[in-house]
């Protein structure tokens, strides 16, 4: 009976592990409800950011780079703007400095970034599954292989071993 006690116990640590879909609501440019659900069926990148971040402007090459290339097999960009309402017409000259053509989201809290766990500061993104699952989160100004790899695993099998799950550049 007790080893029945302790693989019960192991399944419920096991499904208390399990990543959860995810949800986030936010505004297209249009001021029109967009979801982070409608996007299930995909792989999504969703970058955390904001025009006053100096790591953010440093990044944003990098996800415009590899939505060129990762676009093409489906991967979803999104840029979440951190943007105050008072800031937020700096966004298109920041989007247009930059080449960005994924979409970006308006409304953005620290509230969002503490619900999806992504942590304190700016830039943070996260990698979404199909399902809608984060399997990985890098808080900080991400690298290019960083990027790379998680994405490339995504894309494949994953029959290989998985990307570290979170990374700190903080």
């Amino acid at each position: 009976m007790r080893w029945a006690w302790l693989l019960a116990a192991s399944l419920w640590l096991v499904a208390a592990d399990t990543p959860k879909p995810v949800d986030l609501t936010l505004k297209d440019s249009a001021g029109e409800a967009v979801r982070l659900k409608d996007l299930r069926g995909k792989i999504v990148v969703l970058n955390f950011w904001a025009t006053w971040c100096g790591p953010c402007a440093a990044e944003m090459p990098i996800l415009v780079k590899a939505e060129q290339t990762y676009g093409k097999r489906g991967v979803v960009f999104i840029g979440a703007s951190l943007d105050s309402p008072k800031a937020r017409p700096k966004i298109s000259s920041f989007v247009a400095k930059y080449d960005v053509t994924f979409p970006i989201w308006y409304g953005a809290s620290g509230s969002d970034m503490d619900k999806l766990r992504m942590g304190p500061a700016a830039p943070a993104t996260a990698f979404l599954d199909a399902e809608g699952r984060i399997v990985a989160r890098v808080e900080g100004q991400m690298r290019e292989e960083e990027l790379s790899e998680r994405l490339d695993w995504l894309l494949s099998d994953q029959s290989g071993p998985a990307p570290k799950p979170l990374v700190k550049h903080l």
